[in-house]
């Protein structure tokens, strides 16, 4: 089947990905009349690696995930409209695990000075004073000699740099510094005591049903709009148009169905390294190789349905201890605070790890156990059995800045700027780590750079300018 959208107004915009960069994008365009949308996602649900599922009588999302008050006025105020009352406002209730005792997450001052183990209290302050000194060491080029420098050697060898290794599967000494500005928010003694010291307690915007709520919304908008938003469309291949006068040719299956369609633009909100495969023609060789030199981590997802109303008063659990698999637990049912379902409530562990590993390939059963057993070991409170385990995977959970990584990305980047009426954006589109207030940030603004049937390219630099300065909120 051959579509082909066009308006001698407005040019047609094919959006691949309906994460909350993409279903962002759409809802943009249509709200302001900026173009005419079609919108293609492989999945059944909107939201990607942001979205939620329902798992028996509950929501629950892909990890944990919060909208967090750094949110852009405008685009909350969107939310808001969209989602009212289903858009709840809640104190946050997180907790770490580091060397054996629970401290609250974020930081607060008076739970470090009652919990904080005191050799590790003395040697972060030394490491602190030592660090206002002249002489220190210098800053480097490397995940482990920023913090080191920043934060000294207690804080890192204690929480960073095992996490770290949990997180991305490497040793710090060999990501990029980059990794680290772009990860940690209080990545200075200075930050992190203004930050301690300044809390009032922190709050986050959660949706009744899961955070892919979120992506639902802005999708069910754009459609009530005019946009053409299709699930379950892989795209197969892109082909560029040949002359300056010639479209883009979208090629994808849905139920088994080939479709081809004609877009003025293409934006592409899903991994940049997918795009330059499906490419026809395909890239220089040069290029494929950088695609094949930047890579994600992936993530197995365990959740447990238990048959309590509600196993802590915690949000979230973070373990930095190497012994343990999974780097944060979660509780979905705390964080709307709904009451239902009664006697149920469910956990969802976080394990990184490699496509095709052990981890990855492990079995419902195996890995449901594993999570049991390291449950028991960080001396959480689980008295029964689960009653079932489900299982979700993710191939590309974070991005992975290695020392030189902006190489290879640079080659990609340089290649998709060569092509006509084309834009990567988003988490994936990037290769950036952010939140999805930023991802949305990225839509509102690419949105903006549309003028009549022209992009302006100039605007949209001055905006990947800004992107460069977000840094992930924990």
């Amino acid at each position: 089947m051959t579509t082909s959208n066009s308006s001698p107004q407005v040019p047609h915009v094919v959006i691949l990905g309906g994460g909350p960069a993409g279903v962002g994008g759409a809802y943009q365009l249509r709200r302001t009349g900026k173009a005419t949308v079609s919108l293609l996602e492989q999945q059944d649900v909107f939201g990607g690696n942001a979205g939620s599922f329902k798992w028996g009588d509950q929501f629950v999302d892909y990890g944990s995930h919060r909208l967090h008050e750094a949110v852009a006025p405008e685009i909350l105020a969107d939310m808001k409209s969209l989602m009212g009352d289903d858009l709840a406002y809640r104190e946050r209730h997180g907790r770490i695990r580091l060397r054996g005792k629970w401290l609250h997450f974020p930081l607060k001052a008076l739970d470090l000075f009652l919990r904080l183990d005191r050799a590790f209290a003395f040697g972060a302050a030394r490491d602190m004073v030592r660090g206002m000194l002249p002489g220190g060491p210098a800053e480097g080029h490397t995940f482990a000699s920023v913090l080191r420098a920043n934060l000294g050697p207690t804080i890192c060898e204690h929480f960073y740099f095992p996490y770290a290794r949990k997180m991305w599967g490497r040793e710090p000494e060999v990501l990029s510094g980059i990794q680290a500005r772009k990860r940690v928010t209080a990545g200075s003694f200075m930050k992190l005591v203004k930050r301690v010291l300044g809390s009032r307690g922190s709050y986050f915007y959660y949706p009744r049903e899961g955070y892919g709520q979120i992506s639902t919304a802005y999708a069910k908008a754009a459609v009530e709009l005019g946009a053409d938003l299709r699930l379950g469309s892989r795209v197969t291949r892109l082909s560029p148009p040949s002359t300056p006068e010639g479209r883009w040719v979208v090629e994808s299956e849905r139920d088994g169905e080939k479709h081809t369609e004609e877009a003025d633009y293409v934006w592409s909100t899903i991994p940049i390294t997918i795009v330059a495969r499906m490419m026809d023609p395909a890239p220089d060789p040069q290029v494929l190789e950088a695609a094949g030199a930047i890579d994600y981590r992936a993530m197995v997802l365990v959740y447990l349905e238990l048959g309590v109303d509600q196993f802590t008063t915690t949000d979230a659990h973070y373990f930095p201890e190497e012994h343990l698999a999974f780097t944060r637990l979660s509780e979905p049912k705390n964080y709307f605070g709904a009451p239902e379902p009664k006697g149920r409530t469910t956990l969802c562990a976080e394990l990184p790890c490699e496509r095709n590993d052990q981890l990855w390939n492990a079995s419902d059963e195996e890995l449901g156990n594993l999570v049991v057993n390291d449950i028991r070991k960080a001396e959480l409170p689980l008295e029964k059995e689960p009653l079932s385990v489900h299982v979700r995977r993710l191939p590309q959970a974070y991005p992975i800045y290695l020392q030189g990584y902006e190489v290879p990305l640079g080659a990609i980047e340089d290649w998709t700027s060569t092509l006509p009426n084309f834009l990567s954006y988003g988490r994936q589109g990037l290769f950036a780590h952010d939140n999805t207030h930023h991802a949305l940030y990225m839509a509102y603004s690419a949105s903006d750079c549309v003028e009549g049937v022209d992009f302006n390219e100039e605007k949209w630099s001055d905006y990947l300018e800004i992107f460069k300065t977000h840094v992930v909120e924990d």
